[in-house]
């Protein structure tokens, strides 16, 4: 079997992280596949996947002109391209309205079937592509040989809009990259701590509209006021109008930033030591398909302060503590419950750590592939 994979709408993020890995823990050989094609841009795509011997990475000029292009080309030259060169497709980035069979869709953004969060972004460009991509992809997943979901949750959340899916369907976890495995440090009482050296905050993820960094920074600068040594870290890139909202909010409770800082986006390899540098995590999204930040903030060893909202209890189980995270005071509560309680902090994080250990790459890899061999064999069966 040939499988190919439509990456020509993955360039960076989580879906950028899920194919490389995907490619780089895989034993095509394991499971009767002979060689694995990726179409996608050359620099932002190709270019960071690993070379394997089994893997054909290619490049279409067509892909390097833009989005109108790349769509284009996927809608109406992937299929004959795809069936002179591979039985089976794959689309992890969820939207295919081509004609080949078979092909499997992957579910990675719950922003296109969730109409409140839709709302923060006001009218627009941004909330008019997330309906668009509502549309195709509803399209696309009623006329997938199979489906790939990545919780429980994503999926009943799309079922709900796109109505029941008669084909194949699968929910498998993307894994935790292994460099950031670091066991639970020794907890430290909050007396040991000092304006010198605070306890520490961290939020890893895009700064956007559903993210509610701006809330994360009221909560800490309230825990400032009860007198607690505490400082927040803030990493990821930023969408225009939400990073204006979170600078507001910063401007407001700590000009001189002495206690909150936003650090921009850093490289994943780089975020390990951010993770081993902070005390605590907080993770206050309200739309999240399956967040790999929260993964690896469990992977990280960290006591975590976690959202209540959408799949996260299904990830993190009882190993956080919830709080509202539109919701200041729930916020503030949950942050000060596990500031001040060493005991708390030290069984919270030794057991999402021992969680974590079971989301690996090459379990999600080798899931994947044999769910796309499945309904490569049913396909044929069927014919």
């Amino acid at each position: 079997m040939i499988l190919g994979i439509d990456a020509s709408n993955i360039s960076s993020g989580g879906g950028l992280t899920h194919l490389k890995e995907l490619i780089s823990n895989c034993d095509p050989v394991q499971h009767g596949i002979s060689k694995i094609i990726v179409w996608g841009e050359q620099g932002r795509t190709l270019d960071q996947i690993e070379k394997k011997e089994w893997l054909e990475l290619v490049n279409d000029p067509m892909l390097e002109k833009g989005g109108l292009y790349r769509w284009y080309w996927q809608n109406f030259k992937l299929s004959a391209i795809a069936r002179d060169n591979c039985d089976v497709l794959f689309v992890p980035g969820g939207t295919f309205l081509g004609n080949f069979h078979p092909f499997v869709a992957m579910s990675q953004n719950l922003l296109p079937f969730d109409s409140k969060e839709q709302a923060r972004f006001g009218i627009g460009k941004t909330r008019a592509r997330y309906q668009v991509l509502k549309k195709t992809q509803t399209r696309s997943f009623k006329n997938a040989d199979g489906v790939i979901f990545l919780t429980n949750y994503a999926r009943d959340q799309v079922v709900n809009h796109t109505g029941p899916l008669t084909r194949n369907s699968a929910i498998i976890h993307h894994g935790i990259s292994e460099e950031l495995w670091s066991e639970p440090r020794i907890q430290k009482d909050i007396s040991e701590y000092s304006p010198e050296k605070p306890f520490k905050w961290l939020y890893v993820s895009i700064v956007n509209m559903y993210k509610h960094q701006w809330n994360v920074v009221e909560a800490v600068s309230l825990l400032r006021q009860k007198g607690l040594p505490v400082e927040l870290h803030l990493i990821g890139p930023a969408y225009g109008k939400a990073l204006q909202r979170l600078n507001d909010t910063i401007d407001k409770y700590d000009s001189d930033r002495q206690f909150i800082c936003y650090h921009g986006p850093v490289p994943h390899n780089q975020l390990d030591e951010h993770y081993k540098n902070a005390d605590a995590f907080v993770f206050a999204s309200t739309c999240e398909n399956l967040p790999i930040i929260l993964l690896e903030s469990m992977a990280a060893g960290l006591p975590i302060v976690c959202s209540n909202a959408g799949p996260m209890p299904e990830v993190l189980k009882d190993y956080g503590v919830y709080a509202d995270p539109e919701d200041i005071d729930s916020l503030t509560n949950a942050m000060n419950n596990l500031t001040i309680n060493k005991e708390l902090r030290s069984e919270l994080s030794q057991k999402s750590y021992t969680a974590s250990l079971s989301n690996t790459w090459k379990e999600c890899s080798k899931q994947t592939m044999d769910f796309l061999v499945n309904v490569f064999q049913q396909y044929k069966q069927s014919k």
